[in-house]
């Protein structure tokens, strides 16, 4: 496992990452004009576990935990499975950039957690400064305000806050289980998916009774953008990341995903945007080169 700093190239896998996870916001907005959002989270889990499957059997990889390690592989999904009930939903409240922006307090929960219990990920002076002024560059953003925000938008920011920390939570466990069981990240992918169905399908059934289904051409163009884009390609090589790379130093990286998001929100759905993006986009880069910076005679991670 390479638990040094992040390479060019990584770093540029990292950014492409970042800016398919900014347009998630904003494909969950478009299909959530023709699709309940926890019945679409459900749809998304289970098309994309398939194709997970069909690419590790490709690959000649296992997809389930090794017998006796398998309850890991359930806890993941299940917090996998609370962390998308929330974020899907929140949209319904709030605008795709909002949610974003508090989806995205997740590296500094994670920088937290992991000081405490991932082995050699520690919060060192440095680092803390790091995620400090990348977390203002997103107050910032934050700080841009619309008189066409929703009425009860604190109802969906508040749930997307609540899908970060169970976003901080499940890669923490995972960072934290690797320690002590080899899994590949295509074991930890499929557990993720295919066993927060059960999570997703209950919220449906139970929340989204009066909805009516509108399967439009761009719903489904949406949809398509969330299974295959996002949770088969993005989060294959996001865990992959997570097994090889301090897990740290790349959620820092996901600070640059709510200013896509605030980008792609102002340029698809007309949400505000101007400046104060830029401003926030410049103290984002810092934090993260000082996150993944080597203070004096320690090593990064």
């Amino acid at each position: 496992m390479n638990n040094g700093k992040i390479s060019l190239t990584a770093g540029l896998l990292l950014l492409l990452v970042c800016a398919i996870w900014g347009g998630n916001a904003v494909s969950i907005k478009f299909s959530n004009q023709g699709i309940p959002p926890l019945l679409a989270a459900t749809i998304r889990s289970v098309a994309a576990g398939f194709l997970v499957l069909l690419w590790a059997k490709f690959k000649g990889q296992r997809v389930l935990f090794p017998k006796g390690a398998r309850r890991h592989g359930v806890m993941i999904g299940l917090l996998f499975g609370l962390d998308f009930l929330f974020l899907y939903w929140s949209i319904v409240f709030t605008t795709a950039s909002r949610a974003t922006i508090f989806l995205y307090s997740h590296p500094f929960w994670v920088a937290l957690g992991a000081h405490f219990f991932v082995d050699q990920d520690r919060l060192h002076p440095v680092k803390a400064a790091g995620l400090i002024l990348a977390f203002a560059g997103l107050w910032m953003v934050f700080r841009i305000q619309s008189p066409l925000l929703p009425e009860n938008n604190w109802i969906g920011d508040v749930m997307s806050l609540a899908a970060a920390v169970f976003w901080a939570t499940t890669t923490l466990y995972i960072k934290r289980i690797s320690q002590t069981v080899t899994v590949s990240h295509y074991q930890t992918l499929f557990s993720q998916l295919v066993f927060a169905i059960p999570i997703l399908l209950a919220g449906s059934l139970l929340f989204e009774q009066d909805y009516t289904i509108v399967p439009a051409a761009g719903v489904l163009w949406a949809m398509a953008y969330q299974i295959v884009v996002v949770a088969f390609f993005s989060y294959t090589l996001w865990f992959w990341m997570i097994h090889n790379f301090a897990v740290s130093g790349l959620t820092a990286f996901t600070f640059l995903a709510p200013l896509f998001g605030v980008f792609f929100g102002a340029v698809i759905l007309s949400e505000p945007a101007g400046i104060m993006v830029w401003l926030g986009l410049a103290l984002v880069c810092a934090g993260i080169y000082l996150v993944n910076r080597s203070p004096k005679n320690r090593s990064c991670g």
